[in-house]
């Protein structure tokens, strides 16, 4: 229990006591357990959890950094929630919960809490379930009626386990009290009802003619699907860790930027949604948001973080970065559109922009939607070098350029978003999170003679210990003229 704070060791200890409580009945002289029904059961569910835990099986099933099916064999809990007597049931899961995988350490403490979690909630639906009629239910094949107890006892079993969970996200993890159960119990209820019509369902066979091998067959595709679920997520974590590495890498090439990436990626989720984009579209419109300069990779760090004026060769350089990201970012098949988002977000609705010097709605609609974004989080962001503008300022400034610079329509949502969600205030490079006051629009004038439109990271001066004349090195400015 070392590093485990006092309250989350007093948190488990108070549930492994209830759980101890719950089960003790079942071990008692006379209390006539079927044991050999408990015993298929509970091996059943341990062999489930094993797959994860074993390094062998886990190299065959693909899961080793995603447990197969981790929290996805409930489906046996709930059928010895029907078949068995509560304090029965309750013996049922702890020991698959003894031998499940857990992530972080210290291990043996994570397993004996699951247990006693699972215990609990497992006792709670065998306890509903009785109360309801669930067992003569399922022993007479009572359809439909069978379905209330059976749908009782997986709502209990979500219950309990979200509950538990909470408590040790506050106590374990030191989440506030006001979000530790916030978004739980929405999340568990749908994959937890599937559980319980599983679990239902292998009950019944159960207590057919054909015993308990017939139980099993419902396993199969069970075990099947949460299979392909996890292998979703390991994909998904893969993608994730992706993209987060060539972020980072770009955030220590070019430190002027930090953070920008993020929050591109979501101002253009913001966007994508009052569009009414789908949720899988979603995913890879955030990807190019946080991707759209992974180009500056490519451009020497010399040019990224020259002091003064770059030369009309250097500014040459810097324009390729779009040209880079595409490259880059070329052979990632996850990325779909985001491609050619990357490729495209400096182009300008009036044919002014680069790479390609594309018009109006020739530019890829997910380029036009980061572009906006890319535009107004750097008008937002605190520098170094200048402060923020207001929010109302840089929309003000976005609805000038629509049109010309931008496409209006993707202006328009953005102002929706920000009606309807509002803007926090970034943490951006160079910068604590005790920022100061936004200054003026006035503070961050484009420099003289520079070309109109937002050209957002260009500052008037320097400020701070900026040396004079330096611009930032950041590529977000117009096609020509002063900026990056």
């Amino acid at each position: 229990m070392v590093g485990i704070p006092a309250a989350a060791r007093a948190y488990i200890a108070g549930a492994v006591s209830c759980a101890v409580v719950c089960a003790l009945p079942a071990l008692t002289p006379g209390a006539q357990t079927p044991w050999r029904a408990l015993a298929l059961l509970a091996a059943l569910y341990a062999l489930c959890e094993w797959p994860a835990r074993c390094p062998l099986l886990g190299r065959m099933l693909g899961s080793e950094s995603v447990p197969v099916g981790a929290g996805s064999f409930f489906p046996v809990l709930l059928a010895a929630a029907l078949l068995l007597p509560p304090p029965a049931a309750a013996l049922a899961a702890v020991p698959g919960a003894l031998v499940s995988r857990v992530e972080r350490r210290p291990a043996t403490p994570r397993r004996i809490w699951r247990a006693a979690q699972l215990a609990l909630a497992t006792w709670a639906a065998a306890h509903t379930s009785v109360l309801l009629g669930g067992p003569a239910g399922v022993a007479a094949c009572a359809f439909p009626s069978v379905l209330l107890p059976a749908g009782a006892a997986a709502l209990a079993f979500c219950l309990v386990v979200t509950a538990l969970d909470g408590g040790i996200l506050a106590t374990a993890e030191r989440v506030p009290v006001r979000a530790a159960w916030r978004g739980l119990l929405p999340r568990a209820l749908a994959p937890h009802a599937v559980h319980g019509l599983v679990g239902l369902m292998m009950a019944v066979l159960w207590r057919s003619p054909y015993g308990w091998p017939a139980a099993l067959f419902v396993m199969l595709p069970m075990y099947v699907s949460c299979w392909m679920y996890a292998q979703y997520h390991r994909e998904h974590a893969a993608h994730q860790a992706t993209v987060r590495a060539l972020v980072q890498a770009v955030d220590i090439k070019d430190a002027y930027t930090r953070g920008h990436s993020e929050r591109v990626g979501h101002a253009s989720v913001l966007i994508a949604r009052e569009l009414g984009m789908d949720e899988a579209r979603l995913d890879v419109i955030r990807f190019a948001g946080i991707l759209h300069d992974v180009g500056k990779l490519g451009v020497p760090t010399r040019v990224l973080r020259k002091d003064g004026p770059l030369t009309p060769e250097e500014r040459r350089v810097i324009e390729l970065h779009p040209e880079y990201g595409h490259e880059i970012v070329r052979g990632i098949g996850f990325l779909g559109e985001a491609r050619e988002a990357i490729l495209h977000h400096h182009e300008r609705m009036d044919g002014s922009g680069y790479p390609y010097g594309l018009s109006g709605d020739r530019i890829p609609e997910a380029a036009r939607v980061v572009a906006v974004a890319d535009a107004f989080d750097a008008m937002t962001s605190t520098r170094s070098y200048r402060r923020a503008r207001p929010v109302a300022t840089a929309v003000a400034e976005l609805e000038r350029c629509a049109g010309r610079q931008f496409d209006p329509r993707m202006v328009r949502a953005l102002v929706r978003a920000l009606d309807r969600h509002g803007w926090g205030t970034p943490v951006t490079a160079d910068e604590p999170p005790t920022v100061a006051a936004p200054a003026p629009a006035s503070g961050t004038a484009p420099a003289p003679g520079a070309r109109a439109g937002v050209r957002p990271e260009t500052p008037a001066r320097p400020r701070g210990n900026v040396p004079a004349g330096r611009r930032p090195a950041t590529g977000h400015g117009p096609a020509r003229g002063g900026g990056r």
